[in-house]
């Protein structure tokens, strides 16, 4: 205060605005120290603050983007395992069907097989049957015509030489007059 009454005493005009030198320069070198101590202490925590954070997000793009390629590299493996899951069980299914058909060709040899071994053995049993039928018709033709020739003849074919000598003829005359009628 006491400035500004030695200049308004020796006749210069008083600007309000205008600080005092002193002022000035006392201001000026608590800015300096002030900037001094910013500048020393605070602005490197501050840069390294913005540094980590800087290289965090800087990281985590980076992880982003490895994460994004992972997943693209997973999605293509997936993809590709799909695939060769879809070609595997069409392969299986062609398999199957393949290995269903042999089996049904199988199954229908067998039947085939059965079915001739059947008819061949029900033949047999035909055939013997026959014989066994023929065997006793010509032992019931045989007495029968015994009995008659007993009555025509007179004689008698008791013994049994005779009798089956009789009777083979008989047969065998009787199969010479119906084999040309058969045939």
């Amino acid at each position: 205060m006491k400035t500004l009454i030695v200049a308004a005493a020796e006749g210069e005009p008083i600007n309000p605005v205008l600080p005092h030198t002193s002022e000035i320069i006392i201001g000026l070198i608590a800015f300096l120290l002030l900037f001094f101590v910013i500048k020393k202490f605070v602005s490197p925590k501050f840069e390294a603050v913005y540094a980590e954070r800087a290289a965090k997000i800087e990281g985590g793009i980076e992880k982003a983007e490895q994460a994004q390629a992972e997943a693209q590299r997973t999605l293509e493996q997936y993809k590709a395992q799909l695939a060769e899951a879809r070609a595997e069980a069409a392969r299986i299914r062609d398999d199957a069907r393949i290995e269903g058909e042999q089996i049904i060709s199988e199954l229908r040899a067998k039947a085939q097989e059965e079915s001739a071994r059947i008819v061949a053995a029900g033949q047999t049993q035909l055939e013997t049957q026959r014989a066994q039928i023929v065997a006793e018709l010509r032992g019931e033709l045989g007495r029968l015509a015994v009995d008659l020739a007993d009555r025509v003849v007179g004689e008698s074919l008791e013994d049994e030489v005779r009798r089956r000598g009789t009777v083979d003829r008989f047969l065998d005359e009787l199969d010479n007059t119906s084999a040309p009628a058969v045939k």
